[in-house]
């Protein structure tokens, strides 16, 4: 009997580990006005392409119960047991789709041993604790070790970043129109956070080199205090940026950072620009 590791897109796992760590990938979508795509099948040059001529901002939508059920039944059919680990149930009713599934799953199979854990977070920030998962049920772990794995990740995990213009969080609604004007006018870059499941204003600073100074210094400093688990760096439609602020991250620790893309439904909220690190601390 085996541990099975199951995730959602907004993890933005590597493809090649997906498959070392044999990680199952249940898709968000992006909703346009005649047009759903599966997160899974559609790359940011052509979401933002299509973002830009919609009259409407699109949105994303989460799989449905039946989505996961089907992952969920084939796990337990062949044996094995489950560990979920998803993003934030405060961003998205992914986490409400999986514990439904499991609901009628156990209905029909008394004897599967699911968990579905709530990681409060999305990005590598979630994608670390599945990664921690994965390794610890391909390592043998029995199913509430694999479990605390993931949950001791999530309890040290932070992620830091900025968006290269406010204008996709005002049409998100996470901010105002005035907000947005004034911000553009004074060249303000908020940094953006995850707390506690939800995105929040980590500080606010004049220009967007300054905000990754800032990003890479609390960075820095929080491992100098905690020590260092893992770290990447995020972006969007901004690889070269990414790689420049992976270079400098290597020049401090004098370690590889690997650089990620952020997909479409996490990138509709925060557009094209945004570069980002993500990492977990050793202590909390």
């Amino acid at each position: 009997m085996a541990v099975r590791v199951v995730t959602d897109s907004t993890s933005y796992v590597p493809y090649d580990l997906r498959e070392e760590l044999d990680i199952q990938v249940v898709s968000l979508s992006v909703n346009f006005e005649t047009e759903t795509f599966l997160e899974e099948d559609i790359d940011n040059a052509t979401f933002y392409q299509k973002m830009a001529a919609s009259k409407r901002v699109p949105t994303s939508s989460q799989p449905s119960p039946l989505d996961f059920h089907r992952v969920f039944e084939n796990c337990v059919r062949a044996g094995d047991q489950v560990v979920g680990v998803f993003i934030s149930s405060d961003m998205s009713g992914t986490c409400q789709s999986a514990l439904s599934a499991l609901k009628t799953v156990k209905e029909e199979y008394p004897k599967a041993e699911i968990e579905v854990v709530d990681s409060r977070s999305n990005c590598m920030e979630l994608g670390f604790a599945v990664l921690a998962a994965a390794r610890a049920a391909k390592a043998g772990l029995a199913l509430d070790e694999v479990v605390r794995q993931a949950r001791h990740v999530i309890e040290r995990s932070r992620f830091l970043f900025v968006p290269e213009t406010l204008e996709y969080l005002k049409k998100g609604g996470r901010i105002g129109g005035a907000a947005a004007l004034m911000g553009a006018i004074l060249q303000i870059r908020p940094i953006l956070t995850v707390s506690d499941g939800k995105t929040e204003v980590f500080n606010k600073v004049r220009t967007k080199n300054r905000a990754i100074q800032t990003i890479v210094e609390a960075f820095l400093a929080d491992v100098q205090k905690r020590g260092l688990g893992e770290v990447a760096v995020h972006h969007i439609n901004c690889g070269a940026e990414g790689q420049n602020v992976a270079e400098r991250i290597k020049e401090k620790l004098g370690t590889t950072v690997p650089v990620y893309p952020i997909g479409p439904v996490i990138g509709l909220h925060v557009g094209p620009g945004t570069v980002g690190v993500v990492y977990y601390t050793k202590d909390v």
